[in-house]
């Protein structure tokens, strides 16, 4: 039994329906997923009936972004309440930053001669959590980039013309929200932030796991975090950080986490059992992301 912990659908920056997804998990054959979409948990009602019709386990989840002493993280939560007060409360006002970044990021282009409207990008994303990416597929549908790699390097990364910085929680308020609302925290894809030195402060906020095994993560890198993972009692998940067809291919099916380590996630929720997980097992040694080298 496997799972993928780390997946998008069209209700953030992805390209699948929830419906899509799931028969995608079904068919890569995996048991478990969990939708993670950008400050929103707006596609897991759908995502629920789509699971249970291809009988898979579904972990109703998402990714904050927060910041760690200056850093931008993605901090995943799962088993989240989707109809808890607070945290819709929190997700609106997130989505709100979102909306107006969309403006601003539009009015820069406009100064630069490229006629896009804010309210054009906002139907193409056609989502409570509109980002970048739908950004970057408007240039390329209105002729202004080639592709989105294009768009980014150009005008959308950070220090590039039209990139506004986002409004961020702080990680330890991001985890402690994630709690107050019957869920666990793990910290997604850490070797994009180069700042391991940071991880322990995160720990220290309550953090429950690292995403060791990640499409970005090379063997080397995966087998670091599972290391840091044990020695700071943390789980290790792992997740395909599926966008559906935005990225050119769909990376559902990459990384297959050991179901073992799903389990392990559990324990960690407020309602089980106080002592904390182990954080090991013996299936992690075999894990594989295919088409690759052993990653444990």
């Amino acid at each position: 039994m496997f799972a993928d912990l780390h997946t998008h659908t069209h209700f953030s920056d992805g390209t699948f329906s929830p419906e899509e997804l799931a028969a995608r998990a079904k068919a890569a054959g995996l048991s478990a997923i969990a939708l993670t979409d950008h400050d929103t948990v707006e596609g897991c009602g759908r995502m629920t009936a789509a699971c249970a019709k291809e009988e898979l386990e579904f972990i109703p989840g998402a990714e904050l972004t927060a910041e760690l002493r200056g850093h931008e993280v993605h901090i995943l939560g799962y088993w989240l309440d989707a109809s808890s007060p607070l945290l819709q409360s929190r997700l609106a006002g997130f989505q709100a930053v979102r909306t107006n970044r969309i403006h601003d990021m539009v009015h820069r282009l406009n100064q630069r001669g490229i006629p896009l409207t804010a309210e054009s990008v906002l139907a193409l994303a056609n989502c409570n959590a509109p980002g970048r990416p739908h950004l970057a597929r408007a240039l390329v549908e209105g002729g202004h980039c080639k592709d989105f790699d294009d768009a980014f390097e150009r005008f959308l990364k950070k220090g590039r013309p039209a990139w506004v910085p986002k409004a961020k929680m702080d990680a330890s308020t991001a985890i402690n929200l994630i709690h107050g609302v019957g869920g666990v925290a793990v910290l997604a894809h850490p070797a994009l932030y180069r700042a391991d030195r940071l991880i322990p402060d995160a720990v220290a906020a309550g953090l429950d796991g690292i995403e060791c095994w990640h499409t970005k993560h090379n063997p080397e890198t995966s087998a670091h975090y599972a290391r840091m993972a044990s020695d700071l009692s943390l789980v290790a998940t792992g997740g395909s950080d599926c966008h559906g067809m935005s990225k050119g291919q769909p990376l559902i099916g990459r990384v297959k986490l050991p179901y073992s380590q799903v389990e392990l996630l559990k324990q960690r929720r407020p309602a089980a059992a106080s002592a904390p997980a182990p954080v090991t097992s013996p299936e992690l040694a075999s894990l594989t992301v295919p088409g690759s080298v052993p990653v444990g």
